[in-house]
C-alpha cells in the first residue's frame, strides 16, 4: 500500500498518526476564505508533488493525480513490482482501477474561471477535468498495460473500486491492480456548494483539529479533505510465487442502492444493512467472525444516527460489544477516497495490533451508543473487519477484509 495522509505521508507516518490520534485538519489556507463559513479541511501539507511529476506536467493535471502517483510509487515499491521498461508481458499484467468521487472537479473549476474572465481556457480543460483520463494519468507515468478504469460513485467510489478489483481478479481477467482512492476537492466553489446543502462543517472550534467530531452531540457536518491511499491486489496463488508480502485478504463485497434520495439516506437502513450482509456473504464470514468495523463515520447528524442504527441491524445484540472507530475523525472526509483511506487503517491496524480511536468524541449522540474507542488507542488484534461505507445518491458499499496471518 501507498499512503499520501493530511496526518501523515508514507505508511508508517500514517500508522503513527493514527495511533496517536492525531489530526490533519487545518485551518484552510489553499484559498481565500472570507465570505465562507467553513475554516477547516484535511490539506495535504509539507509534500512536493515535483518529485513525482514535473512541474510543466503538474499544470496539466488535477492536484488528485500527482497525490495518486506518490501513493502509488509506494504501494508498487512495497509490492516489488519494478518491472524492466523491456517487460511488455509483466506490464500488460497489471491494470489501474482509480475510485475518485470529485476526480478533475478541481481543474475543470480553474479552467471555467479562465473562461469566463477572458484568458484563453486551457489546452487541459477536457482531458483533466473529467473522469476518464484519470486512471490513464496513473497508467502512462507508470507504464501500466492493463485495463485502465475509472470508478466514480461518490463517497463509496474506492471501496467499489477495491471490489471491481477482487472481482476481476476472481474472474481470472488479471492478476495484479494497481487500484485505490484519491480526492482533491478543497476549492473555494466546492466548499460553497456544501455550505449550501448544510453537510459541511460550519462551527467555529478553538482549533481545526477538533472540528471533525463524528458520533458527537455537538457535530455540526463533515471537513472535506484530500489524499489518496493506492494498494496492489494480487491473485493469492501469483502473488505466493513471485514470493510477494502479503499483507492482508480482501475476502468480500456487498454494493446495494436505497433508490430514495440525492443526498439523504433512507431512514429504513434496509440497504445499508444490506450491503454489509452481502459483503458477508460474499466472504463466506459468519457475522460473529467480525472485531472490528471501520465506519463512515461522516460527522453529520444523519449519516452517523443511521449507520448506527444499520450496524445494531447486522449484529444484534453483540454490536455494542464489537470495537469500532471513524478514520474521518482525525482526516476528515476525502470523498471518494475515503474507502482507500479506511481499508489502509484497518490493514496498518491488523500488522501493528491496534484500533485507532475516534477523536474529538466528549459528549456523545444518545443514539449512537456503540464502541467508538473513544478513549485513545486500543492495543488489541484485529482478525477480522467490516468496512463501511454510504455515499450520496443512496449508494452503501462494504469490504470485508482478514488478517493475513489467518489466510
Amino acid at each position: 500500500m501507498g499512503v499520501v495522509s493530511p496526518n501523515g505521508i508514507g505508511r508508517k507516518a500514517y500508522a503513527d498518526a493514527l495511533r496517536a490520534g492525531r489530526s490533519g485538519i487545518t485551518a484552510i489556507d489553499v484559498f481565500e476564505t472570507t465570505g465562507l463559513k467553513s475554516w477547516a479541511a484535511g490539506q495535504i501539507r509539507d509534500v512536493d508533488l515535483t518529485a513525482v511529476m514535473e512541474p510543466a506536467e503538474l499544470r496539466r493535471v488535477p492536484r488528485m493525480v500527482p497525490l495518486a502517483l506518490m501513493a502509488a510509487r509506494e504501494a508498487l515499491d512495497q509490492a516489488r513490482l519494478n518491472f524492466a521498461e523491456n517487460d511488455l508481458e509483466s506490464r500488460r499484467r497489471i491494470g489501474v482501477i482509480l475510485g475518485t468521487g470529485g476526480g478533475g472537479l478541481s481543474f475543470a473549476e480553474e479552467h471555467y474561471k479562465r473562461c469566463f474572465t477572458g484568458q484563453a481556457p486551457s489546452l487541459y480543460g477536457i482531458t483533466a477535468g473529467t473522469y476518464g483520463n484519470l486512471s490513464s494519468e496513473l497508467s502512462i507515468a507508470l507504464g501500466l498495460r492493463g485495463m485502465s478504469h475509472v470508478i466514480s460513485t461518490g463517497c463509496t467510489s474506492s471501496t467499489d473500486a477495491f471490489g471491481y478489483a477482487m472481482t476481476m481478479i476472481r474472474a481470472g481477467q488479471l492478476p495484479m491492480f494497481l487500484v485505490g482512492g484519491a480526492d482533491a476537492p478543497i476549492t473555494r466553489e466546492i466548499v460553497a456548494g456544501f455550505e449550501r446543502m448544510r453537510v459541511i462543517s460550519t462551527q467555529r472550534r478553538a482549533t481545526p483539529a477538533e472540528t471533525s467530531r463524528p458520533f458527537s452531540a455537538d457535530r455540526d457536518g463533515f471537513v472535506l479533505s484530500e489524499g489518496a491511499w493506492m494498494f496492489v491486489f494480487e491473485d493469492r496463488d501469483h502473488a505466493e510465487r513471485r514470493g510477494a508480502t502479503i499483507l492482508a485478504e480482501v475476502l468480500g463485497w456487498g454494493s446495494t442502492c436505497d433508490a430514495y434520495h440525492r443526498v439523504q439516506i433512507a431512514p429504513d437502513v434496509v440497504e445499508p444493512v444490506r450491503a454489509i450482509e452481502l459483503a458477508l456473504a460474499d466472504a463466506a464470514v459468519d457475522k460473529a467472525e467480525v472485531n472490528y468495523v471501520n465506519l463512515h463515520g461522516t460527522g453529520t447528524a444523519l449519516n452517523d444516527r443511521l449507520e448506527t442504527l444499520a450496524i445494531k441491524r447486522v449484529f444484534g445484540p453483540t454490536s455494542g460489544r464489537i470495537p469500532m472507530s471513524s478514520t474521518k475523525s482525525m482526516i476528515g472526509h476525502p470523498q471518494g477516497a475515503c474507502g482507500g483511506a479506511g481499508l489502509a487503517a484497518t490493514v496498518l491496524m491488523m500488522s501493528e495490533g491496534f484500533i485507532h480511536p475516534t477523536i474529538n468524541l466528549e459528549n456523545r449522540d444518545e443514539a449512537c451508543d456503540l464502541d467508538y474507542v473513544a478513549d485513545g488507542a486500543r492495543e488489541t488484534t484485529i482478525d477480522t473487519a467490516l468496512l463501511n461505507c454510504i455515499a450520496f445518491g443512496s449508494k452503501n458499499s462494504a469490504l470485508v477484509v482478514r488478517r493475513e496471518s489467518l489466510a
